[in-house]
């Protein structure tokens, strides 16, 4: 098809993706980036949050969108095909509302320490951050996903 391109999202885990997609919505580290058919050729770091890929209509079924939570790697656009390695990939259905909202507590709850020097602080409230961020995430696609079913 003209008006779509190869989608591959694979993690350590799985390969969660390998189908013609109409667009990507995906989660840079430096913010989010949109990718559409003929897109000229470009690698980057993913990031935190939500990235949505969009199906064309085939006749028989209406296209549609599916969405997974992807934390860190890497994206590639090459050739008409998009290839993400995600260090973290999740199918958003997968994402449970209570398992993700009890995360971010337990993320917020973290104690900022006030032990070591001033590089092991940062470092610490770096990962603090990086934890609610990725937990807020997630709750806010499992709470988009809520009554949605498969």
């Amino acid at each position: 098809m003209a008006n779509t391109f190869r989608c591959t999202i694979v993690s350590p885990a799985d390969k969660l993706l390998e189908e013609e997609i109409t667009y990507a919505s995906i989660p840079l580290w430096d913010g989010l980036m949109g990718i559409l058919p003929g897109r000229a050729p470009i690698v980057a770091s993913l990031g935190t949050g939500e990235l949505r890929v969009d199906f064309p209509n085939d006749g028989s079924a209406a296209g549609g969108s599916r969405s997974y939570f992807v934390d860190g790697g890497v994206c590639k656009m090459s050739e008409g095909s998009l290839t993400l390695i995600a260090e973290t990939a999740v199918p958003a259905e997968s994402l449970v509302l209570t398992d993700a909202q009890n995360e971010l507590k337990q993320a917020e709850a973290t104690p900022l320490s006030t032990d070591g020097d001033l590089e092991t602080r940062r470092v610490a409230q770096e990962r603090r951050t990086h934890a609610i961020h990725a937990a807020r995430a997630k709750v806010r696609l499992a709470e988009s996903r809520v009554g949605k079913g498969i």
